[in-house]
């Protein structure tokens, strides 16, 4: 481990997740307190992950903040089953972030060396790509014609609907999931070309591996959210919702899952599936 290097890759981490973060929370993609959980995973990711898996990070920020503006006018409608808006607070940049950023410590602990490092590596892109992965599927599957079905038994559900799955998001998923991927090997193959003059070709296994371990996190956000996600109903709005406490401001009463598990510990479970799944898949890759 290279303290020296991780030290100044920690400086950059935290200056450039500052200046993300603040311009995130202009535009309203964060507030304020989701800057500040930005800051403590993109510190973390850079300083000891490196400069490919921050940018990395940066491309997953970016594509789904991007993708949460897509289709406002008709998202609008749904404002009142999600739990929370499209800004983000601390609790969703951690839950999206935090395993990444862990992962990212422990393999910059271990050093690039260590026999663990690769499985470190694949784990990290597969917990990035599973929280993409979910969003594209939500940001994209809520705007789809054909009404979703839940994922455990096939019931048509209202759009939005915590565990309800379409076509059109699952394809988007796995979109989501390629697209980590696709990132970390451009990205690995502009640093190999740079510091060795040869690319890195056989680093191409990053995107499948990425779109599987996606698909596999947001499938299983999708079943977490059919059986034991909290969600809730509004006597007075005749409405579900994964709020405690429904956006007209009346109390809702519990309708089925486990309390404590809100959306945040959904996306959580979530990118520890893809991590698991990637992780799983390190010994065909490296």
């Amino acid at each position: 481990m290279n303290t020296e290097n991780i030290a100044v890759r920690l400086f950059f981490g935290l200056v450039s997740s500052a200046i993300i973060g603040g311009l995130a929370y202009r535009s309203a993609a964060l507030s304020r307190s989701g800057v500040a959980g930005a800051m403590v995973v993109g510190t973390s990711v850079f300083g000891f992950g490196g400069w490919v898996w921050g940018a990395t990070l940066i491309a997953f920020f970016v594509s789904s903040s991007a993708l949460s503006r897509f289709g406002a006018n008709r998202k609008r409608a749904l404002a009142d089953i999600f739990a929370k808006s499209s800004r983000r607070d601390a609790g969703q940049a951690l839950a999206n972030g935090g395993l990444a950023a862990l992962i990212a410590v422990a393999a910059g602990l271990a050093g690039r060396d260590a026999p663990v490092f690769p499985i470190l590596a694949l784990a990290f892109y597969g917990a990035l790509a599973a929280v993409n992965a979910d969003t594209w599927a939500t940001e994209l599957g809520v705007l789809a014609r054909q009404p979703p079905r839940l994922i455990t038994t096939g019931r048509l559900v209202p759009t939005g609907a915590s565990g309800g799955v379409t076509r059109q998001g699952i394809l988007a998923a796995l979109a989501g999931g390629a697209f980590i991927g696709l990132a970390a090997f451009i990205l690995t193959q502009g640093v190999a070309l740079i510091t060795t003059g040869a690319w890195l070709l056989r680093d191409w296994a990053l995107i499948p591996a990425a779109a599987v371990s996606g698909l596999a996190g947001a499938l299983f956000d999708s079943v977490l959210g059919a059986t034991v996600q909290a969600v809730y109903y509004c006597d007075a709005c005749g409405k579900e919702t994964e709020r405690p406490i429904h956006r007209c401001g009346q109390k809702t009463r519990p309708l089925r899952g486990w309390p404590w598990l809100n959306n945040d510990w959904v996306n959580l479970w979530a990118s520890l599936a893809g991590a698991v799944v990637a992780a799983s898949l390190a010994s065909l890759i490296f």
